[in-house]
């Protein structure tokens, strides 16, 4: 039986997909080499990285633990309550800047060797794929055959393994959210009294499942818009992979009178994940997995040949000139990124460990009795801390002739907690001259921070309120005449 051949790329068409439109799957080589070793040493470090953070404590939880049940989220000791998440802010800009100025100086060194899709693809799903079907060769002809009991179950027991490592991942994912030790009992307890867990784990496993079975490059070819960008962020010096087209052409076998160095054994192409022939030029499925230079340098040991005919190198590179680092691109990025981290260093800073929001009560902005003046305030207290804590309100700078009622004495919170009282303030009408800035601040016991929060003290205009006081003090007098 014929085993059918490798596809030949072409630049005006996608290689996974037929003329017809439909899907032709890949099976790359396997390749070895310094390069391989390296981005597989990298692979498995990122995710061994991803497995232990929902297992190491630090500051009593998980190194990483976005607790959304209790809005908190807790990063390598560092608590952030749902009030502080605008921090997020610089956090997601800061990896754009990145992923931009890296981009820009390495070309798509993220694709290839730490993107979660390449990684766990390539170091996970692949390795047992070649584990059970055999190499690139043994799977395209188990492609060509008919379904045999042999067949079925090779196919059948691959397609199992692939679930349950995408439903391990799916857990583990969870995790991150409601902690291992919850995460165990939901597992030890009936679906329906955790069906939104369930369901989440349901769905993500299989979204999973499609992606590393079946979908796989698709997923950069056709979804991901990382690759289009690189057309932005990319220039001629930024570092890419790429085929010496001066060294290589024209192309013949070992012997050949006048040929370049590329024996033309399409060792790069059958290598390639996503397909593509690397000596057509920078093509937007490429993703920099290195796997086309040990190919390369393999087949260049074994001809006697030196290495780098495929290598990391600039176009600039490539075409004889040397690669600038430093140039305007590189330094936009790194000044953007640069400011971000000031900028996101100085927010960082103002969190606080408690949280101190102050509103007016639903109804009259204030009330005139015979006596005072009175305004009416609810006043929220949050607890960032994993510890208790005690607050104390106070009203500094206020008038000495203002009275309180609530919020009296220590206000003790558990762990991140929060805590809503009145708090009523008056002024006798004698001492009352009109609407007046009020300071709530709130502090801990220990004196550590503060925090201080502005409001308005509202009431009538002084001589409307002199005014009614006239009307009362005439109708009493009226009152108590016989």
């Amino acid at each position: 039986m014929s085993i059918p051949a490798a596809p030949r790329p072409n630049r005006d068409f996608v290689t996974t997909i037929r003329e017809d439109g439909s899907r032709l799957f890949l099976h790359p080589a396997d390749v070895h080499g310094r390069w391989t070793s390296l981005r597989r040493w990298s692979g498995w470090l990122l995710i061994v990285v991803y497995l232990a953070l929902p297992w190491i404590p630090v500051g009593g939880h998980p190194a990483v633990f976005l607790d959304v049940a209790e809005r908190r989220f807790h990063l390598f000791g560092f608590t952030l309550a749902f009030q502080d998440t605008w921090l997020m802010f610089f956090g997601i800009t800061g990896l754009g800047f990145s992923l931009f100025f890296i981009t820009s100086l390495l070309g798509r060194v993220w694709c290839g060797w730490a993107c979660p899709q390449t990684v766990f693809l390539e170091h996970v799903y692949r390795r047992v794929e070649r584990w059970l079907e055999g190499d690139a060769v043994a799977r395209r002809q188990l492609d060509s055959q008919p379904w045999t009991a042999s067949k079925l179950i090779r196919r059948g027991g691959k397609q199992l393994v692939f679930f349950v490592i995408s439903a391990l991942i799916a857990h583990l994912f969870l995790a991150y959210y409601v902690s291992l030790p919850e995460l165990w009992t939901m597992m030890r307890e009936a679906p329906g009294q955790h069906w939104s867990a369930f369901v989440f784990v349901f769905v993500f496993t299989s979204i999973l499942y499609f992606n590393f079975a079946w979908f796989r490059e698709q997923l950069c070819i056709v979804i991901c818009p990382y690759g289009r960008l690189q057309s932005v962020l990319l220039d001629d010096h930024s570092l890419v992979i790429g085929y010496d087209a001066k060294r290589g052409e024209p192309r013949g076998k070992v012997g050949t009178p006048e040929a370049g160095a590329c024996i033309d054994c399409n060792r790069c192409v059958q290598v390639c994940p996503t397909g593509i022939d690397i000596r057509q030029g920078l093509q937007i499925e490429c993703i920099a997995c290195s796997a086309c230079i040990d190919a390369c340098d393999t087949v260049m040991d074994k001809v006697k040949r030196p290495r780098g005919l495929v290598r990391y190198d600039s176009p600039a590179g490539f075409a004889g000139e040397r690669t600038r680092w430093l140039r305007p691109r590189t330094v936009f990025y790194a000044v953007l990124l640069g400011v971000g981290t000031v900028v996101a260093s100085w927010a960082l800073s103002t969190v606080r460990p408690a949280n101190l929001a102050i509103t007016r009560l639903v109804g009259a902005p204030y009330f005139v009795t015979d006596e005072a003046v009175r305004n009416q305030f609810l006043v929220r207290i949050v607890n960032k801390r994993d510890v208790a804590a005690r607050f104390v309100i106070t009203l500094p700078g206020a008038p000495d002739s203002l009275v309180r009622t609530g919020m009296d004495g220590a206000v003790e919170l558990a762990p991140l907690a929060e805590e809503v009282r009145p708090l009523i303030v008056q002024i006798p009408r004698k001492n009352y001259s009109g609407e007046f800035a009020l300071t709530v601040r709130l502090a801990d016991e220990a004196g550590t921070f503060y925090l201080e929060r502005p409001v308005r003290f509202v009431g009538p205009d002084k001589q409307l309120l002199d005014e009614d006081a006239k009307e009362r003090a005439a109708a009493k007098l009226k009152e108590s005449q016989p």
